[in-house]
């Protein structure tokens, strides 16, 4: 048993209004420099569509994570050792301009400073990677939002390869069109496919929260990482030549504060803890059948009240405050105790520890006469069509492809106790529910009143506090062995690679 610490995540989809102010946060504080431009380390997306860059799903395109591979062991998508070795030069799984876009400014210059004359200025589209005028602009960060739910994007989500033909159809019927937003930024995985990519050793987790870095001095520009990335969130500076991604804002967390993108979240979606996990199961976790995968991620994570578990921790010198924010973690609660928080595409097998809490999902309404008609519903009972799962007009199947690599029961799982939660408070709030009812919902998500509590008050009425535990990262300790290097070697934990990313593959 080899216990770590991993500072987590979890995004609560049902509350993400897409303002987009988490991006600009990020924006403004990393990526604000020449040859950033097109790097959102945090974008928004909307669902169903195609994402940015585009289509970044499509592992068939671009290679990314893990597959299984015929001896029942786990294999880099992109390329083995001496694949690797041989194109290294040459790498045709990297997204291009045209999968991201071309970043372009105004020429404001023109517009505020033109002379006089009988025609109105116009500030024109320049490109900011040539410097000369764009005649088009085509695509952006977050294009698809002004057709979120139309059949021009969404039809092309890879998600709806597992729907019928009449399925596909139906959503894009007029009164069936929905959409939600996907907030995304690096998922620090513990079995990250840009770490084993890497043909320069430049990118590593940190050993003491799990962090993902990236080396700008070790980096030489090899772009494995962009491709060996799944859910493409390592960058290339076009400008210095380097590699760069999300670092988890880790100078923040030392000094006892979130993030920015989580700070700045207006729908207060974000939560961050710490999660306990063996790193022992790692390997063994990621090469289960596809059906097996969250169940396999949800073993990994280890109950931080355990007295073995504990005395485990110690061992590998986690300290007594990490194990009690270890404790205190809202990302235990929703991963692990709740089992209601899924990780994003856990078929690249990457296992990300980023988790989201799915969107509820509305139902199918139609208009008749003037009057609505909820199709399979007693009308009589009209408070129903806020809990249906049956009738919900995002196919169950779409959200399986997203959280739970195609498995269809763990996302009904989640559904019926988020559906428990609603009912259980209605009846309390609206008094629109009998107590027989609350009684079916509570049993059908396997919940009781205390956990529905929990859930709603962490979901609906939480603190500061409650939303983000920080660790204490021992920041003092972690700059005494920068300063000295021979103590930084010592140091057991503090800048090393995690060992799965170090097995040959």
């Amino acid at each position: 048993m080899d216990i770590r610490a991993h500072v987590s995540m979890v995004f609560h989809l049902d509350k993400c209004i897409g303002c987009h102010t988490c991006s600009v946060a990020c924006k403004n504080i990393w990526t604000d420099r020449k040859g950033t431009e097109y790097m959102w380390w945090n974008n928004v997306e909307t669902k169903p569509g195609t994402g940015y860059p585009t289509l970044w799903e499509d592992q068939e395109k671009y290679k990314g994570g893990w597959e299984k591979g015929k001896d029942g062991r786990i294999h880099l998508r992109l390329h083995n050792r001496p694949g690797g070795l041989a194109n290294i030069f040459y790498n045709p799984a990297l997204p291009n301009m045209d999968d991201y876009y071309e970043p372009w400014t105004y020429d404001y210059e023109n517009l505020f400073n033109a002379p006089e004359g009988d025609d109105q200025p116009t500030a024109r589209a320049v490109s900011m990677v040539t410097g000369k005028p764009m005649d088009n602009i085509e695509a952006g960060p977050n294009w698809d939002d002004d057709l979120g739910g139309s059949p021009i994007y969404a039809r092309n989500d890879l998600n709806l390869d597992e729907l019928t033909e009449d399925e596909r159809e139906q959503l894009n019927e007029v009164e069936r069109v929905v959409f939600f937003y996907l907030p995304r930024i690096c998922n620090h995985c513990l079995n990250p496919g840009c770490v084993a990519a890497c043909p320069a050793g430049a990118i590593y987790k940190r050993g003491e929260d799990g962090i993902v870095l990236l080396s700008q001095e070790k980096c030489r520009a090899w772009r494995m990482c962009i491709s060996g990335c799944p859910y493409k969130k390592t960058y290339f500076n076009w400008s210095s030549g380097k590699s760069e991604k999300c670092i988890l804002c880790y100078p923040r967390l030392e000094s006892g504060q979130p993030p920015a993108c989580f700070h700045s979240c207006v729908g207060r979606i974000r939560y961050l803890g710490v999660l306990l996990y063996d790193a022992d199961q790692i390997e063994a976790a990621a090469s289960v059948p596809d059906e097996e995968l969250v169940a396999a991620q949800r073993a990994i994570i280890q109950d931080p009240f355990d007295p073995e578990i504990i005395a485990a921790a110690k061992k590998n010198k986690i300290s007594d405050a990490m194990i009690t924010a270890a404790q205190n973690s809202p990302v235990y609660k929703f991963v692990k105790t709740w089992q209601i928080a899924l990780p994003l595409h856990p078929d690249f097998r990457t296992m990300p520890m980023l988790y989201y809490v799915p969107p509820m999902l509305p139902v199918l309404a139609k208009t008749k006469d003037g009057t609505y008609d909820v199709e399979g519903l007693d009308k009589e009972n009209f408070p129903a069509m806020l809990s249906s799962l049956e009738k919900a007009r995002m196919p169950i199947k779409y959200m399986a492809s997203l959280f739970s690599a195609g498995n269809v029961q763990v996302v009904e799982e989640v559904y019926r106790k988020l559906i428990a939660v609603r009912i259980f408070k209605r009846a309390q709030k609206v008094k629109d529910y009998q107590q027989a009812e609350v009684d079916a919902a509570l049993a059908s998500g396997k919940t009781n009143a205390e956990e529905v509590e929990a859930i709603f008050r962490l979901t609906s009425l939480p603190t500061y506090e409650e939303r983000f535990v920080v660790p204490p990262l021992g920041r003092e300790m972690a700059v005494e062995a920068w300063e000295n290097p021979l103590d930084r070697k010592r140091e057991a934990g503090f800048g090393v690679r995690n060992k799965i990313a170090k097995r040959k593959f």
